[in-house]
């Protein structure tokens, strides 16, 4: 069983548009715990099988989805045999389109399977451009971004816990970008080591505002999650929907989960640790 790990934006400067007319971003990713679990089988078959399974399976598009692309991709570039077919199921418990990159990280740990050590930059690059851009944010557990194709590890060891409530509301990341209206100056991370969780508090996600504006109930739960006893700060991830907050031990974590689980019944809500 392959363990397909969530990340986690724990803030998010939208910079200006590269050369290729994308938007250059800043950003400290971390991957946790929740996952999706994934099974591969080769099989005896003229076609692969292809199997969701778990909460939010409904929600995957089951002919164009990161699945095949991947399989597409590895047989393109001969980097599997193009007779061998496979079943793979993939038990979906990380919500669809909430900014946690679950479709992105199927592919990536899909793609590590076949290809063991043999992923390298250029075969990266070829994925990210065909995948996703956020591909190569699951080679590190914690990473920072400082534009949208430089991607480096961050060495801090620092337990953080975090409780995520996905809102039941579907984000397009191209919808939400494209209503990127004004850029963030680039920061710097010269300080991020020493002064991790206060550099963070400082920092934002510059389309937060731009999904509130479009779910109101956004900013709601947002300052339901600050609010709660020793929350740090809440903030969304990615280009949403989930929210989440942050909390320096799992007591204090585990109590807030409780008060939001009862709060809002109907949302998915976890807590989580960074890995």
């Amino acid at each position: 069983m392959i363990k397909s790990f969530s990340k986690v934006n724990l803030f998010l400067k939208v910079l200006k548009k590269n050369r290729d007319k994308l938007h250059n971003i800043q950003s400290n990713t971390v991957l946790v715990n929740l996952y999706d679990q994934i099974e591969i089988k080769k099989i005896n078959e003229k076609k692969d099988k292809i199997n969701f399974t778990g909460r939010f399976k409904e929600n995957v598009k089951k002919k164009d989805n990161s699945i095949i692309r991947s399989l597409n991709l590895l047989r393109s570039y001969n980097l599997i045999d193009k007779a061998n077919r496979y079943k793979i199921t993939i038990n979906k418990k990380i919500p669809v389109f909430s900014g946690l990159g679950g479709g992105t990280s199927n592919a990536f740990y899909i793609i590590k399977y076949f290809l063991k050590n043999k992923l390298n930059e250029k075969l990266v690059k070829i994925f990210e451009k065909k995948i996703g851009s956020d591909f190569r944010l699951f080679f590190y557990k914690n990473s920072v971004q400082k534009r949208l194709k430089d991607i480096s590890k961050l060495n801090i060891k620092k337990n953080i816990f975090l409780i995520l409530v996905y809102p039941n509301v579907k984000c397009s990341t191209k919808e939400i970008y494209g209503k990127v209206k004004r850029y963030s100056s680039p920061i710097s991370f010269n300080n991020i080591k020493h002064k991790y969780i206060s550099f963070l508090k400082k920092q934002n996600n510059d389309l937060q505002t731009i999904v509130e504006k479009k779910y109101p109930k956004i900013k709601n739960l947002l300052i339901e999650i600050q609010n709660q006893n020793k929350c740090v700060f809440a903030r969304m991830t990615g280009s949403g929907s989930v929210c989440f907050g942050i909390f320096l031990d799992k007591k204090s974590a585990g109590a807030a989960l409780k008060k939001i689980r009862k709060k809002f019944p109907s949302y998915f809500c976890d807590l989580v640790k960074n890995i």
